[in-house]
């Protein structure tokens, strides 16, 4: 089986569209290409990725399948589409044509209104992608939990999965900030399909996280959805803030270490391969 990183970004801070990062940032602000990852996936041995969408534009979606086209270890990307403009259905019916775009991804977690993704001028958007047989991808932070499971369960034969795992407060761990996001997800896990990245947790975490600070929330996760609805991806070049690729990917080697060889296949390959249909 295939080893398969389902969340990575390609990035040009010169393109303008990345709003969000800050533009002094010395590790984010700059250019990270394939020929960048190449020698992390190599040394972990992941063999393909998924590209997502780490801008709110269509030109970047654009510019990431262009990457995909010339970068044989591109597995699939999730792209970018304005909810708002129900134009940008034509677009989405367009991108759905090329082989590797596999969902798409609005920035939720950065819209104001936290009810933004409940409004009914939005609905085609989730519709149209149901129908077109394309994934959704979830950002968001714990105060989004309640109305993504009433997203859910509106749209019940959409294909989600929640990146981050909805960005647990790992810096500010406290009981009421573990139980909030606990019985939050669990309930998406229980009461709908929705599966879930084992991603972006170690920069929800203070710079000299522990493996053991992470325990808790990864073994949340498993418990909850189990390895089937379970896909690692380093989040890379994110992920740096806190570790390079090679330290996260160590990191959820070793707090899954208890599982069965063919459990660990799954959260390490097979849960993507399925989920996002990648053609391997």
């Amino acid at each position: 089986m295939a080893c398969i990183d389902a969340h990575q970004h390609y990035w040009n801070p010169a393109r303008g569209d990345y709003g969000w990062m800050p533009p002094s940032d010395p590790i984010l602000s700059r250019v990270y290409g394939p020929h960048d990852l190449r020698p992390h996936l190599d040394k972990s041995g992941i063999d393909h990725t998924v590209i997502v969408q780490a801008a709110a534009s269509l030109e970047e979606t654009e510019y990431i399948l262009g990457i995909a086209d010339v970068t044989p270890h591109v597995a699939g990307v999730v792209g970018w589409i304005d909810f708002e403009d129900r134009q940008h259905q034509t677009q989405m019916t367009r991108l759905a044509r090329h082989p590797k775009l596999k969902g798409f991804r609005p920035m939720i977690q950065n819209i104001p209104d936290i009810n933004w993704m409940l409004r009914d001028e939005i609905r085609w958007g989730y519709e149209t992608m149901t129908e077109l047989g394309l994934a959704f991808d979830a950002l968001g932070f714990p105060r989004h939990l309640d109305n993504f499971l009433k997203l859910f369960l509106r749209h019940p034969d959409m294909r989600v999965v929640i990146d981050h795992c909805m960005k647990p407060q790992i810096a500010e761990h406290s009981a009421e900030n573990f139980v909030h996001w606990s019985t939050g997800i669990a309930r998406i896990a229980t009461e709908t399909n929705a599966y879930c990245k084992l991603s972006g947790l170690i920069t929800e975490a203070n710079e000299n996280w522990t493996i053991d600070e992470l325990r808790p929330y990864i073994s949340h996760v498993i418990d909850i959805f189990g390895p089937d609805r379970i896909m690692w991806g380093s989040d890379w070049p994110v992920c740096r803030l806190r570790s390079e690729y090679g330290g996260w990917h160590h990191a959820a080697l070793e707090l899954t270490s208890h599982l069965s060889i063919a459990e660990r296949a799954q959260i390490f390959g097979k849960t993507a391969i399925e989920f996002y249909r990648l053609e391997i």
